[in-house]
């Protein structure tokens, strides 16, 4: 049975930093590309950034230049680096292997001043 659970999650002002940490289980999470996505309130979730098994990435328009996806297949975890917060990016952000419909719950990213 696979099991993602995101951490990372707070408060913090517009401009600040977060890293957000996904880690999984009961998947071979090294051949997999993994994903993060957000869902902000009254919005469809979104693509955040992706990263292949050979460390290829992919960003979102809203993501490039301020976020860093990486990943460490020794703990099976996948990371979010985030700069330069905005209050647009206020959303629920969620993690997923590619391709498959497995979620975790979420952590909640919430900027504000």
């Amino acid at each position: 049975q696979v099991h993602l659970v995101e951490s990372g999650g707070g408060l913090v002002q517009p401009g600040g930093s977060l890293t957000l940490s996904c880690a999984a289980s009961g998947i071979i999470f090294s051949i997999y590309t993994m994903a993060w996505y957000r869902q902000a309130p009254g919005k469809q979730r979104e693509l955040v950034a992706s990263i292949t098994d050979g460390d290829r990435t992919v960003y979102a328009a809203s993501a490039k230049g301020r976020f860093t996806i990486s990943r460490d297949n020794a703990k099976n975890t996948v990371y979010l680096q985030m700069n330069s917060l905005k209050s647009a990016d206020t959303a629920v952000y969620f993690c997923n292997p590619w391709g498959t419909a497995v979620w975790g719950q979420g952590t909640q990213v919430t900027v504000s001043s």
